[in-house]
């Protein structure tokens, strides 16, 4: 087995994720099983209780786990189920070590962080490697070299590398900066990050240089001459217009027979075709499809970050390009429409409204009104997780007559809780237990025939990949369905309304899941609710 680590220099945010799922895709393109585990350097055990302004997103595995952003980038390229064993922070690891130390798994001996922690690390990338039967392991290492918090990880690294020298490969992708005042690309910040690397005795093998630009001739012998390697073995990795656009970029500068040459490794195959495919519709397609994704995550100080909603926006252009039309996306905070009611009207200028999920108040009332508007004027709409809740307490409302409906978790005093929290979630939230208590992971459903989402998946029974806390009260699903509601998937297991709609004689798609499809939508095989959605809305 072959492990490849991705490391950051510099800065951070510079796609470290990118690069390690291009760099995946074409192992694949080459015939090799691949996989990938992220490793983050926080005391969370999990990414489950982190602010998605400051983290980003919560990305949610097959099997239940609360992961980084990156996970979901993996499986977006490899096109395949990361599963928790990828995946680790510095509080899982200490976790593990903690809990095994006192089963007396160390038998009695005395436990330090070095060698034991690292030794923890590489046990997890070798078992994530068995389960996925991969002949490839790439290792993700969040944040920057120089920090104190990634000691121990490349500590591990260090360590796999002196058991099997000829197996393990180090990739270093540093950020070059142009200053507008000089007007010339740097090198020196990567050849201190290089430094900093080989001080914890670690010597990259290829260079990922970002920049706004392409890397020149000069500057990579420059960075070869001051980072020891060859010239060859430094990449270019410029801005481009989209992130399915790097596996060809790598490709072009030979990275992966780079990395195969240095690992011992030979090709079976090559084969770019559905990336180049997927590049050519992204750039050619003309026709618009104008789409309003209303949030609440966008802001952080004084600027707009899409991260916390990434695998929703990535779901929407893999059904976008399907269909040959090039979506607009156009960020909303709800809390505008409580501040200006009058806003509401600009929806009318866009072909589909998605509602993303969320947790508490702040925004709720202006994505009622926002539901409302889309719902009496017939705009394309997909509810997703929140997006569901609010679409049932909008139309109990406004259709039902139940004035003072709400969801318990906006108003736990609510007369007519519509939304309520599911069996046991109430006692775990009074006695302190959030991380890793949610509903979590794949569940199955049941769809009703004829329905919109039966239609979408061509399936009687799907599964999906759940978060939340609340579900619609049972105790209120006739009278919804009385006044036109189609409750069109059913876990039947739990007796959960998991899918509402409206019929297509009343509404051309008004769709709400209590669960997250944009988990499983992929660019090469993209999610069929959302193609359903973008058809509509084409």
């Amino acid at each position: 087995m072959k492990y490849i680590f991705v490391v950051g220099g510099v800065m951070s945010g510079v796609g470290k994720g990118a690069t390690t799922s291009s760099i995946g895709a074409l192992l694949q393109s080459r015939g090799f099983a691949v996989t990938a585990v992220k490793i983050d350097p926080y005391i969370n055990v999990d990414a489950g209780t982190m602010n998605p302004t400051e983290h980003g997103e919560v990305f949610v595995t097959v099997d239940g786990d609360e992961t980084d952003q990156d996970i979901g980038n993996y499986e977006r390229f490899l096109d395949t189920n990361i599963t928790s064993v990828n995946y680790m922070t510095t509080g899982r690891v200490y976790l593990s070590v903690i809990e095994r130390e006192r089963a007396m798994g160390y038998k009695g001996r005395c436990v330090e962080v070095v060698p034991d922690v690292p030794q923890e690390v590489i046990d997890r990338i070798k078992r994530a490697g068995k389960n996925a039967k991969a002949d490839v392991v790439l290792i993700e290492i969040g944040g920057t070299v120089g920090e104190y918090q990634n000691l121990l990880f490349l500590e591990a690294a260090r360590i796999l590398k002196l058991e099997s020298p000829r197996n393990v490969a180090t990739v270093l992708v540093s950020y070059l900066p142009i200053p507008a005042s000089i007007g010339e690309m740097k090198t020196k910040p990567t050849q201190h990050a290089v430094r900093a690397l080989n001080g914890t005795g670690i010597q990259p093998d290829l260079i990922i240089c970002r920049a706004t630009q392409m890397v020149d001739d000069v500057r990579k012998k420059k960075i070869g001459i001051f980072c020891n390697v060859q010239a060859e073995d430094v990449i270019s990795a410029p801005n481009i217009d989209t992130i399915y656009e790097i596996p060809q970029m790598f490709d072009s500068q030979h990275v992966v027979e780079r990395l195969m040459k240095k690992l011992g490794m030979r090709a079976r195959k090559n084969d770019l075709a559905p990336w180049k495919k997927l590049v050519s519709t992204i750039k050619n397609t003309k026709r618009e499809v104008k789409i309003a994704v209303l949030g609440k995550y966008f802001s952080t100080g004084d600027y707009v970050l899409s991260d916390a909603y990434m695998s929703v926006i990535e779901a929407i252009k893999h059904a976008s390009w399907a269909h040959d039309v090039k979506p607009v996306l156009t960020w909303i905070s709800s809390e505008d429409y409580e501040k200006d009611p009058k806003k509401l009207k600009d929806l009318a200028k866009f072909d589909g409204v998605v509602v993303p999920g969320g947790f508490g108040a702040r925004g709720f009332e202006g994505n009622i009104a926002a539901i409302k508007y889309v719902r009496e004027h017939k705009i394309p709409y997909l509810g997703l997780c929140y997006g569901l809740q609010m679409a049932v307490i909008e139309f109990a409302r406004n259709k039902c007559g139940i004035a003072r409906a709400h969801t318990q978790e906006v108003d736990a005093k609510t007369p007519d809780p519509v939304v309520h929290f599911m069996a046991g979630q109430k006692e775990k939230i009074s006695g302190g237990k959030y991380g890793g208590t949610m509903r979590l992971g794949a569940y199955d459903c049941n769809l009703l025939k004829g329905s919109i989402a039966r239609n979408a998946y061509g399936s009687d029974i799907i599964s999906e990949r759940h978060r939340h806390r609340y579900e619609v009260n049972n105790d209120y699903r006739e009278t919804l369905q009385k006044n036109g509601l189609v409750l069109s998937g059913i876990n039947e297991k739990l007796d959960l309304v998991e899918i509402v709609e409206l019929p297509k004689s009343v509404h051309p798609f008004f769709v709400g899941v209590q669960f997250h499809p944009e988990f499983q939508s992929r660019p090469l095989n993209p999610h069929k609710l959302f193609m359903k959605f973008i058809e509509t809305c084409k």
